[in-house]
């Protein structure tokens, strides 16, 4: 049973790719980081009264620094329910059975596919893949879209600089994806089969790592 459902899994992901989902995902207008800190406005300044002369004078505070941007206080597993269109991401973490790697205490990076990628699967393909014996197979995919350690965008763009326009990202199912820069600045992922997504939100911090907005889902090789 086990290996008829790879060879399903197998064979529709083949469709996904040979059906044009190499343009499944166009680059965003433009990055964004998650939760920006709100800029510091100056305050006035307040009139003083003159001092008596020989007194002490203490010197004029500056205007409050603008309070610090919220710590995360959970997981990336606890957190990622919440986030915006990534329910399916979610089911198919709970399926793949990777809910304790994803709250244990890594760091990690995810890239996170919105809901909207997976409809772009051929038909069936998504319940093949939520079936219990799916699971490792569901596991492959899901750990192909996690890095270990924490990346921040920055840190990424930093490492495709270093690496000339590119940087190889070794992901937790042992296979590598690319990183490298899109149209307007935005990270750009190709996987194993030259599929494309950008990230579009960048930087939700969590406990155990950070978790990167995608357009698109990436593709491990499978079977």
């Amino acid at each position: 049973m086990t290996v008829k459902t790879n060879l399903m899994i197998v064979a529709a992901t083949s469709l996904f790719i040979a059906t044009g989902a190499t343009a499944q995902t166009a680059a965003p207008t433009a990055p964004r980081t998650a939760a920006p800190a709100a800029p510091q406005t100056a305050m006035p300044a307040t009139p003083t009264t003159p001092a008596a002369p020989g007194t002490a004078v203490a010197p004029q505070q500056p205007g409050a620094p603008a309070a610090p941007a919220a710590a995360a206080t959970t997981t990336i597993a606890a957190a990622l329910p919440t986030l915006p269109n990534r329910a399916t991401l979610a089911k198919l973490v709970t399926a793949a059975k990777l809910q304790a790697t994803l709250a244990g205490p890594g760091p990690y990076t995810l890239f996170a596919p919105s809901d909207e990628a997976f409809t772009r699967l051929p038909a069936g393909a998504l319940d093949t893949l939520l079936k219990p014996e799916s699971a490792p197979t569901l596991a492959t995919i899901i750990k192909y879209h996690v890095v270990a350690g924490a990346l921040t965008a920055d840190q990424l763009k930093a490492q495709i600089t270093a690496g000339g326009g590119k940087a190889t990202l070794t992901t937790l199912a042992g296979q590598p994806l690319i990183a490298g820069l899109g149209p307007n600045g935005n990270i750009e992922l190709t996987d194993t089969a030259g599929i494309k997504s950008y990230i579009d939100t960048a930087d939700i911090k969590e406990t155990n790592g950070v978790v990167h907005l995608t357009n698109g889902m990436s593709v491990p090789k499978l079977g």
